[in-house]
């Protein structure tokens, strides 16, 4: 049976792709200010600017392409039971080829009811005033907005219980609850951390591995550490 690697990524995985992160700039998302366009407060506030936002985003994810980290974390899946769980919204792992990929900030590529939360569509155009579920009722972006509950996290949590390698790959361990999942590993359970730039973790029982490296050099040691483990 293959060993089950559960993969935590953030940000600085799409980064290497040429998708930009906030984070880095000073609380600016792509020239705006986040609380403008990803809580709820800014959608019933200028719900047209929101909309033009996300549509923006889904034209720069046409033009991007999947890195090597990407890659080989989808190349990992022929040796590893690999469980990814990222915070990114882009579709950049499932088109390298990843086949388990949790979402806990939602989907650019999806959009949902305004009223019913279950009515998800799959949306790779702009959304646009008028564009309706069965009740007529507004589509908004698939997208976990600041304040919002995250509903796949009680998955995201079995599914680091039961982890035999845990790596954290792009994330500044900074943004919660996705940062807290470590705390659900087993002690056991060795953490892999890839970052340029790592914090330290607190309170980290488990055995550490730091990679100091971005994303796609990190992945290549990782590959080699973890196929020296078979």
């Amino acid at each position: 049976m293959k060993k089950k690697v559960m993969v935590l990524t953030g940000a600085g995985i799409s980064a290497e792709s040429g998708i930009k992160t906030f984070r880095d700039s000073d609380g600016l998302w792509e020239g705006h200010n986040v609380l403008d366009v990803a809580t709820p407060e800014g959608w019933h506030k200028n719900p047209a600017l929101v909309l033009d936002f996300y549509n923006q985003r889904r034209k720069q994810l046409k033009e991007v392409t999947p890195n090597a980290a990407h890659i080989l974390l989808a190349e990992l899946e022929r040796d590893f039971d690999v469980q990814i769980i990222t915070q990114n919204v882009d579709d950049l792992h499932e088109r390298a080829g990843s086949t388990k990929v949790l979402h806990l900030h939602g989907e650019l590529l999806k959009v949902r009811s305004t009223v019913n939360p279950n009515y998800i569509l799959d949306w790779s155009e702009d959304l646009n005033f008028g564009d309706f579920d069965t009740n007529q009722n507004q589509l908004r972006p698939h997208i976990v907005w600041f304040g919002e509950e995250v509903p796949a996290l009680e998955r995201a949590v079995e599914l680091t219980e039961i982890a035999d390698y845990f790596a954290v790959i792009g994330t500044s361990l900074q943004v919660y609850p996705a940062a807290g999942l470590i705390d659900f590993t087993k002690a056991t359970t060795p953490v892999y951390y890839i970052d340029p730039k790592p914090i330290k973790i607190p309170n980290l029982r488990n055995p550490l591995h730091l990679i100091p490296e971005i994303a796609s050099k990190g992945m290549q040691q990782l590959q080699k550490e973890l196929m020296d483990l078979i």
